[in-house]
């Protein structure tokens, strides 16, 4: 198996990419300071699933990256958050944005539970 049958990873994927192409609605200004968090940040959440998955043979590794992915993800939210209260004429996007960043940080979550219970090294 690998790491791109994963569900989660199939959704950050898709997630970063959509959030990478809105990122680029904002102001030239925000383009390189919150717009560059932003792409940073949800780059962060599918990368650091793909390397732990790297590393699945070290359940603690795994767990690890997985926990930073979730953590990214937060952290993306946290921007989508400051754009839709900075700049509300481009609140739609950003907000369904981070609704569905709120729900993949749901199923990093349960996905995590699942490794520490049943994963074997």
């Amino acid at each position: 198996m690998s790491y791109e049958k994963l569900d989660i990873y199939n959704i950050a994927f898709e997630l970063f990419i959509e959030t990478h192409q809105l990122s680029l609605q904002l102001p030239k200004y925000e383009l390189y300071e919150l717009g560059s968090q932003l792409r940073r940040s949800a780059d962060s959440v599918v990368t650091n699933i793909a390397e732990g998955y790297g590393r699945n043979n070290y359940k603690g590794d795994f767990i690890k990256f997985l926990i930073y992915s979730q953590a990214s993800c937060d952290e993306t939210v946290c921007h989508l958050s400051k754009i839709t209260i900075l700049y509300p004429e481009l609140n739609s996007g950003f907000k369904e944005k981070s609704e569905q960043y709120k729900l993949l940080g749901g199923k990093i979550n349960n996905f995590i539970k699942y490794v520490q219970l049943n994963w074997r090294t």
